[in-house]
């Protein structure tokens, strides 16, 4: 199963992403995005790697994400 994420949290993860495209990124972006990781990891009681790993994947594929969560979904329809 996929882990949840917040919209505040992909929005961060969306700014980031941008700024690192027009290289740009600032300190304050980052570690705004890295105490969001930490913090959600905490509240939801998973790995902040794992978390992490999924917001990026989440923000920077999103072809590939929606692929993958329409496969988990029509697999759980035929269970």
């Amino acid at each position: 199963m996929a882990i949840e994420l917040s919209d505040g949290l992909i929005q961060l993860e969306e700014k980031a992403w941008a700024e690192i495209q027009a290289k740009e990124l600032t300190v304050e972006t980052a570690a705004a995005v890295q105490v969001a990781i930490t913090a959600h990891a905490e509240a939801i009681e998973k790995s902040r790697y794992d978390v992490e790993m999924e917001l990026k994947f989440r923000v920077r594929n999103p072809g590939a994400y929606e692929e993958r969560e329409r496969k988990r979904r029509e697999a759980a329809a035929k269970r």
